[in-house]
């Protein structure tokens, strides 16, 4: 199967991929040679020391729990190399570090030492906030023509690694098209087993306009001098980590959500029941799994999540929801990669008020060329995949001095993808895309740079033949 997804991938994509170096590291690589007289796949090392240099805040036990071996470890010859990328892989994934370099420092004999070298990142950002609203770049930049009155900003402040144990304090003051206050603490890491964490915070916001309806696939919005809607939230979360790849999450949350008179003329279904204010709590669960080399960007390996949610609105207005994603990623050649993506969702009953019948174009649950439309919905998903190809990896200095940000890294990979999906709606209305199988295509350049920013510049087209330039900045899950 792996055979002939490499024939395809050079067939359709040749102009993109063009032969380059290898590029696994030196330092993974570096004084792991058996001798010629050894049998390297019999052949064994003993693990004499494991150093962890450069870190000043973050727990010991914290980095230990994500190094795979220990002093004493017997590990085969030829499998020291993937387990020391391991231990690099889990220890970037812990959103902790900018770097982490895993290396040999010596061998005598049977015996290796092995260094970790971790480069911290900044934990203190007392920020300035902006952020656009809208649902993506695109939509701001063409649809709403530019607006700053469509952008929220103000400051945040984060301390990130509160106690050394990968725990942050969030406080953010926003103005602008959303006045809002939150505060949220999150401890993964409760007690010395490092399986245990919570998450807990609360906000107060309030909006000048709202998305009353959808009308051919488009949010209709209505604005008035005085505000349309208040919320007060509240939640709380438990997290349960057994082991490096498995996260399981249970949260609860109360919601206390006012919208003014002229909302229920407008969408007598806004809340359902031509109701003025809904006060109701939240139950999830979900589990993730990451298996991955580098979670905001994964280049190899497999990861998901999967979740049950209900929330409460009333003897005639609950929801029950069930869904999940995955991220399968694979090497075709050196630096040629393949990338297979899924997400489903179901909301039960299939009827309900209109803020709960949000699916495509909300969130990451989006398909790439129908970024201009939105597509409401009780049951659906969608499957992508994304060939790749590194053409570019580069580090320029950074203006700002620093001791342990000295260098910004840049890795650079040209795609080409394709998109299917469906969206089932009992009462479709004025959608055309409701109920009949969804296709899209592109090509496009991808920008990986250092504290997880992902820039994605994708050409797309959809199957009513409209084509153009997009932008995104986040992660697809």
């Amino acid at each position: 199967m792996q055979q002939l997804l490499r024939y395809f991938f050079f067939a359709i994509f040749t102009w993109c991929f063009l032969p380059l170096f290898s590029q696994v590291p030196d330092s993974i690589i570096n004084n792991i040679q058996a001798s010629p007289e050894v049998d390297s796949s019999v052949a064994t090392v003993v693990v004499g020391d494991v150093r962890i240099t450069g870190f000043k805040k973050t727990k010991p036990y914290v980095i230990n729990r994500e190094i795979p071996f220990r002093n004493g470890d017997v590990i085969v010859l030829k499998d020291l190399p993937k387990k020391l990328q391991l231990c690099h892989d889990q220890l970037m994934n812990t959103s902790l570090f900018v770097d982490v370099d895993v290396t040999i420092e010596r061998r005598v004999g049977e015996l290796v030492f092995i260094n970790v070298n971790i480069k911290e990142r900044w934990y203190l950002f007392p920020l300035p906030y902006f952020k656009i609203v809208d649902r993506n770049f695109n939509t701001w930049w063409v649809e709403q023509k530019r607006s700053f009155n469509r952008v929220d900003y103000g400051l945040k402040f984060m301390q990130n690694n509160v106690s050394g144990r990968n725990d942050n304090l969030n406080i953010w003051l926003i103005t602008g098209y959303t006045q809002q206050a939150s505060i949220r603490y999150e401890n993964p890491f409760l007690d010395r087993s490092l399986k245990h964490g919570m998450n807990v915070g609360f906000s107060y916001s309030r909006n000048r306009e709202m998305n009353v309806s959808t009308i051919e696939n488009k949010q209709n919005f209505y604005k008035e001098d005085y505000f349309l809607v208040k919320q007060i939230h509240f939640d709380a979360a438990y997290s349960y980590r057994p082991a490096i790849k498995t996260r399981h999450n249970f949260r609860i949350s109360y919601t206390d959500q006012t919208i003014h008179d002229s909302i229920i003329a407008k969408n007598p279904n806004y809340f359902g029941d031509s109701l003025q204010r809904v006060r109701y709590f939240d139950m999830n669960y979900s589990i993730q799994y990451f298996n991955v080399d580098y979670i905001p960007y994964p280049l190899r390996g497999f990861m998901g999540d999967a979740y049950i949610y209900k929330r409460s609105l009333g003897a005639k207005n609950n929801v029950f929801q069930i869904g999940g994603k995955g991220t399968y990623s694979f090497k075709l050649a050196p630096k040629s990669f393949m990338q297979f993506q899924g997400a489903v969702m179901l909301r039960l009953p299939f009827k309900q008020p209109y803020f709960t019948q949000r699916m495509f174009g909300s969130g990451d649950f989006y398909m790439r060329g129908l970024e201009y439309y939105v597509i409401d919905g009780a049951a659906g998903g969608f499957v992508r995949a994304t060939a790749k190809q590194q053409v570019l990896s580069f580090s320029v200095k950074n203006i700002i001095a620093s001791k342990t940000h000295d260098k910004i890294p840049f890795k650079v990979f040209l795609k080409g993808y394709g998109d299917a999906g469906y969206s089932y709606n009992p009462e479709p209305g004025t959608s055309m895309f409701n109920n009949r199988l969804l296709r899209t295509g592109g090509v496009g350049i991808d920008i990986v740079t250092f504290y997880d920013i992902v820039v994605k510049l994708e050409y797309s087209f959809n199957q009513r033949g409209e084509s153009g330039l997009f932008v995104h900045t986040k992660s697809d899950f």
